[in-house]
């Protein structure tokens, strides 16, 4: 018996009849399959735990990134800002947490056009993203057109000629006013620009709002224009700035309406390690005090136009650049871009008066037939010096 066990084979005793020991034991054939059932059994067990683990982690990750949104929305309220950058939303299924009572009721509508172009843009980056890894994007700074002094290029066209300097928009369309220009070819009219005395070029590459592109960015940076160039751009996410560089850009602008300090602050870091200037952009009394008090601001652009209303008013300007916070600008020497609203020689008069060194300008000039001409009317001469 002890011999059959060796071999595998399982006997099992009859204590009533001995002479059944050997009709009770099984062969092994039959052993080795119910091994199998058992071993399957055990497997499915373990499966299903390890699916119910898998499916329990993936839940809680969905709540954390909805606590984590919620938080940055709650810090930039703090912060006065009002647009939000993706669509409100409840809380994941059964979640239960710090926000489980927080109330849903302002539904998901976009309360004015920055915030539906915040929200396509945050959309249109995660599509992008996975496209794009960072990681390709940082091996492909390496064969990137290295980056032109955009600061410099404006502060040495002011001193040339005591006029603000001018940052000369390429852009076919806007939410606002619609198509601009019909016959838009996007590398004449920077040429036309740079010919007309233009210090930098300020080149939309927004599609579905601006009809614009980063095939524009590159094909421009690639005809051999001389000017600065500026990605302009919404920005909601770091990456963009990689991709903006990889593109040719030399600048890019950075809405105070959209990001919360610490964005600005980790942005301004990344720009610089990369080789990037960045225009800040303000509109209102609030967002200047923010930007202010953040430290290695170099251009800071004041928008005359609201972003929520899309209203302009440039003594809007005016108003931001008054008192203390003109003094501080002063002492920071930041310089300041004018920005919306400007058509005239008298335009241009009322914001270098308020302290403005250069203006960025589209519509005016973009919708002239001969957009050097634009830049002569603009300011009411020549400035190519």
């Amino acid at each position: 018996m002890e011999a059959l066990m060796h071999i595998g084979f399982r006997v099992y005793s009859d204590s009533i009849n001995p002479s059944s020991r050997f009709r009770s034991w099984k062969s092994p054939s039959i052993l080795m399959e119910g091994r199998r059932t058992n071993l399957t059994c055990i497997r499915a067990q373990q499966n299903g735990a390890l699916t119910a683990t898998s499916d329990s982690l993936v839940e809680e990750l969905k709540c954390k990134e909805w606590e984590i949104g919620v938080l940055k929305e709650e810090i930039a309220a703090t912060q006065g800002i009002r647009i939000r950058r993706q669509p409100p939303t409840g809380p994941p299924l059964h979640y239960v947490g710090p926000f489980e009572f927080r109330l849903q009721n302002e539904g998901n509508t976009p309360r004015n056009i920055l915030e539906e172009i915040v929200w396509n843009k945050d959309t249109e980056v995660t599509q992008m993203k996975e496209q794009f890894p960072i990681s390709s994007l940082k091996k492909a700074l390496e064969n990137a057109p290295p980056p032109r002094d955009f600061l410099g290029a404006l502060k040495a066209s002011y001193l040339r000629t005591g006029l603000p300097a001018l940052i000369a928009e390429v852009k076919k369309a806007s939410p606002s006013r619609g198509v601009l220009r019909e016959d838009f070819h996007p590398v004449e009219v920077a040429q036309a620009y740079e010919k007309g005395g233009a210090a930098c070029l300020s080149v939309l590459t927004d599609a579905k709002y601006f009809q614009g592109s980063f095939e524009n960015l590159e094909a421009i940076r690639n005809a051999g224009v001389k000017c600065p160039l500026l990605c302009k751009e919404f920005v909601v996410d770091a990456w963009q700035l990689y991709y903006a560089r990889t593109k040719g850009a030399d600048g890019v602008l950075l809405i105070a309406a959209v990001l919360s300090d610490l964005d600005i602050k980790y942005m301004l870091k990344i720009c610089k390690m990369i080789g990037l200037t960045a225009i800040v952009e303000v509109h209102d009394e609030n967002e200047m005090d923010r930007m202010l008090a953040i430290d290695g601001i170099e251009l800071l652009g004041i928008n005359n136009r609201n972003l929520e209303t899309f209203e302009v008013d440039i003594s809007n300007t005016k108003k931001l650049l008054e008192g203390k916070r003109g003094e501080t600008i002063r002492q920071k020497d930041i310089l300041v871009v004018g920005e919306s609203g400007l058509f005239t020689p008298a335009d241009i008069a009322y914001v270098q008066e308020a302290g403005v060194k250069a203006i960025l300008v589209g519509e005016s000039i973009v919708k002239q037939k001969d957009p050097t001409k634009g830049i002569r009317d603009l300011f009411g001469k020549d400035i190519l010096g």
